[in-house]
């Protein structure tokens, strides 16, 4: 993965965060995802399904465990898209 790749990735996804997000937590690579922005399940199936979309990846359900950042959330996507 390379610097330029992960900025691609954070950028995207906070943009898409600020959009899904209730409130107006100011979204940075260490927020939270389910806690601090208040993502439900529904919402977040969404962002996945659209991030496959945007990166003609897929993201395994079980991965997704271990996320709680968006910082974790780019970091999975990057690794992804570096094995394919």
């Amino acid at each position: 993965m390379t610097k330029s790749d992960y900025e691609e990735i954070m950028q995207l996804l906070c943009n898409r965060l600020n959009s899904l997000a209730n409130s107006e937590v100011t979204i940075t690579s260490e927020t939270n995802i389910i806690s601090e922005l208040s993502i439900d399940s529904i919402k977040l199936l969404n962002l996945i399904m659209e991030i496959e979309d945007t990166f003609d990846i897929s993201i395994p359900i079980n991965a997704l465990a271990d996320v709680q950042t968006v910082h974790d959330l780019a970091s999975l996507i990057s690794r992804i898209k570096s094995n394919q």
